[in-house]
């Protein structure tokens, strides 16, 4: 960045966009632009209201079978499921296509034109379901997702701001649903507290239930064909089949091939990974590691009436309502270069 801005003209405008400001891409903007002015937007809302957030409590191995049943009911048209390393997104994506879905995964250990051909797949419609890691799916721009499968809940909270954005786009509403081991609820209450949302829980689906919404979506399809044209060709058969069985016996053989059996299920072993660290290795509601064992309690009699194990007096640490700390902040920018203004200001 540097080579190229020393050979542009002396005389020109500079706007520098950055998600985050580290002193690294700070001190660019002061060697290359002239008193620049720093303007912070400040987000209302990390995720957008669009996006329906549940969460499902359910224990590790129980977790392939439950996402598949949730697929299965929700039917959704285009979906991202989000693993927490690339031995989990190898193993999703075969499970799931030795389910019968169409899907496939993405990492970083695959080469980049891997990567592509598989992006191209899912955003022409040849795949349903991309299965991720956090590191392969940042900044993926596809539209028409519909709904999101954390199958592992992001050990980083602001990653789970990543990872629901991909649907709820362009006005159009998105569902995220996130797999929660017991072990794992102190992480579930740091993302509400980041988020400033609470997830709604979500009761896993029955076989019965799964097996129906595959009837359902079978039935579906069968009805978008009939409206299509080209069934001609297939009428005389069709003519010498009902002559020798009947036309219920004949539909229900077709939805059975359409619609899978739940006792007919492909066996899929996803691989354990270890538990998220506990205690010392926590996040505080920040987001940020925190060295209290007790984060994301939602103990309100332990916490003094507040919750994630806070005392809620926001004085402490310079964070007073007159705002002492974001002047000394301000500050400090000024002496870099910078001035900063909010979009309040």
């Amino acid at each position: 960045i540097e080579k190229i801005i020393s050979q542009v003209p002396d005389i020109r405008q500079t706007l520098l966009f950055s998600a985050t400001m580290p002193p690294a891409i700070k001190n660019i903007g002061v060697k290359f632009m002239k008193e620049p002015e720093h303007v912070q937007i400040k987000a209302k809302e990390m995720t957008a209201d669009l996006i329906d957030q549940y969460y499902v409590r359910s224990k590790d191995y129980e977790k392939f079978d439950v996402m598949t049943r949730l697929l299965d009911v929700q039917s959704p048209e285009l979906t991202i499921v989000f693993g927490r390393t690339k031995r989990r997104v190898d193993e999703l994506a075969r499970g799931l296509e030795a389910r019968g879905y169409k899907a496939e995964g993405i990492h970083g250990d695959l080469s980049q034109q891997k990567r592509m051909s598989v992006l191209r797949s899912f955003k022409s419609g040849q795949l349903d379901i991309l299965v991720a890691t956090d590191v392969a799916a940042r900044g993926l721009d596809i539209s028409g997702v519909t709904h999101v499968y954390n199958y592992d809940i992001p050990q980083d909270p602001e990653s789970y701001v990543h990872r629901i954005g991909r649907t709820g786009r362009a006005g159009k509403g998105g569902m995220s649903v996130t797999f929660v081991t017991p072990n794992e609820m102190s992480y579930l209450h740091v993302i509400e507290n980041l988020t400033k949302k609470r997830m709604t829980p979500m009761r896993p689906p029955t076989e019965k239930e799964a097996f129906k919404g595959q009837l359902g979506a079978a039935i579906e399809s069968v009805e978008t064909k009939l409206d299509e044209n080209g069934l001609d060709k297939y009428l005389q058969a069709a003519d010498d089949l009902l002559e020798r069985y009947s036309a219920q016996d004949l539909a229900a053989l077709l939805l059975k091939t359409m619609a899978k059996d739940p006792a007919d299920l492909e066996p899929v072993k996803i691989t354990p990974e270890r538990p998220l660290p506990q205690g010392k290795k926590s996040f505080n509601k920040n987001g940020r590691r925190s060295n209290n064992s007790n984060g994301g309690n939602r103990n309100r009699k332990e916490n003094g009436g507040n919750r994630g194990g806070g005392n809620g007096n926001k004085a402490r640490g310079n964070y007073s309502k007159d705002g002492a700390r974001k002047n000394n902040r301000r500050s400090n920018d000024k002496k870099r270069g910078f001035v900063i203004r909010n979009n309040q200001d």
